[in-house]
């Protein structure tokens, strides 16, 4: 193997594949990057075993071949070079690799390629089911994951269960205290239906690879079903699929409130982070109290956070509140990451009783709810 690139394009690519290098694993091979020539292109490759990432460099390729070389050696050295030429040589007697800088010289020793794993890519058979837009899909993404469980005691709560029917995709994450669903239109109709869940730590790396994209990425099944494929631009992103039956979650979401509490969000996000600092030391427990106004005053939501060792903290935010009033008490921590994801300047505050969930939804913005279950405070 012999060819040539650019620094800036070689450092662009070392560092989408990285994402995917196995941080801690049994297989030396694992923590390597596959450099290969593909079509006259540089083509780098990183997995993990969960997800797979493969990135193609434009260049001019002198020689064909392939190797695999320690990821973070390779990165760092490539970050250190000039902005100029690189060369890169394979001795296929000693696998080692030959890098050529300006004034820079350097030999690194490499594992043959044979031994990497195989990787599914979008060349070939590959046919799209459904295309998303990269902003809309890091939307998504940063929407729903984040609700997804961390523990593995139930795997298919580390996913997030995506739905196509008909021309509309659904995002679903749970942990079994809150729940984030995201509805989008798809710029076509899906064939036929689908329903997968993709861990929800791939797709946090997928929106992190994508933050540069400009063309839709497309979505579409490996040849075995058992992976999930993005494509865009020169990334390939290949995630496995979790087995197993996701929630029945709609039934829980509720069809009706006794009260709306419509508010600004960065009002409310203020206050809640000043009172998260007294629940923190008294069981992370917000209580939210909504009162409806009457003809001389606005409604009010009053939230307070109580911890015997600690004091009190009571915050109270104008809002406009249709309905009876009453009384929700929240985990602090959920509700903060439950109101960064709105994304709209005013929300909607559903409830129903102290022992029903409370519904967050954005004003102005259809498509998203967010529900968090309630906290039982004596």
């Amino acid at each position: 193997m012999k060819l040539s690139c650019l620094q800036e394009n070689l450092k662009r690519g070392l560092a989408a594949v990285s994402h995917a290098v196995a941080s801690r694993s049994t297989l030396p091979v694992l923590s390597n990057i596959l450099l290969s020539t593909d079509g006259g292109r540089l083509k780098l490759a990183a997995t993990n075993l969960e997800i797979a990432i493969t990135c193609m460099v434009g260049g001019k390729v002198d020689e064909e071949g392939a190797v695999t070389i320690p990821a973070k050696l390779l990165s760092d050295l490539v970050n250190n070079l000039p902005n100029d030429k690189i060369t890169l040589q394979l001795d296929e007697r000693t696998q080692a690799v030959t890098i050529i800088c300006a004034r820079t010289r350097a030999t690194i020793k490499g594992i043959e390629a044979d031994e990497f794993p195989s990787i599914p890519g979008a060349e070939g058979s590959f046919t799209p089911i459904a295309s998303l837009a990269p902003d809309m899909l890091r939307e998504v993404v940063g929407q729903v994951a984040f609700a997804a469980a961390s523990d593995d005691s139930r795997p298919v709560l580390q996913g997030v269960l995506l739905r196509l029917r008909g021309d509309r995709a659904t995002f679903t994450a749970t942990d079994g205290f809150r729940l984030a669903v995201r509805t989008i239109s798809l710029e076509a109709p899906v064939a036929e239906p689908q329903e997968l869940i993709v861990p929800a730590r791939a797709l946090n790396e997928l929106a992190r690879i994508i933050a540069d994209a400009e063309e839709p990425v497309q979505i579409g099944l490996t040849s075995n079903g058992g992976q999930l494929l993005f494509h865009t631009g020169p990334i390939d992103f290949v995630s496995r699929v979790i087995e197993g039956r996701f929630p029945d979650y709609e039934r829980i979401i509720p069809t009706a409130h006794t009260t709306r509490t419509i508010l600004s969000t960065s009002e409310l996000t203020a206050a809640v982070k000043r009172a998260a600092l007294f629940a923190a030391a008294s069981g992370n427990v917000i209580k939210l109290t909504m009162e409806p106004g009457g003809d001389l005053r606005p409604g009010r939501l009053t939230l307070s956070a109580n911890a015997a060792e600690v004091g009190e903290n009571i915050e109270e935010v104008d809002a406009l509140i249709e309905g009876e009033g009453g009384q929700l008490a929240l985990n602090a921590r959920y509700l903060q990451e439950a109101l960064n994801s709105v994304g709209s300047d005013q929300l909607a505050i559903e409830t129903q009783t102290p022992a029903s969930p409370g519904v967050f939804k954005p004003v102005g913005a259809e498509g998203y709810i967010h529900l968090v279950m309630p906290m039982s405070v004596r």
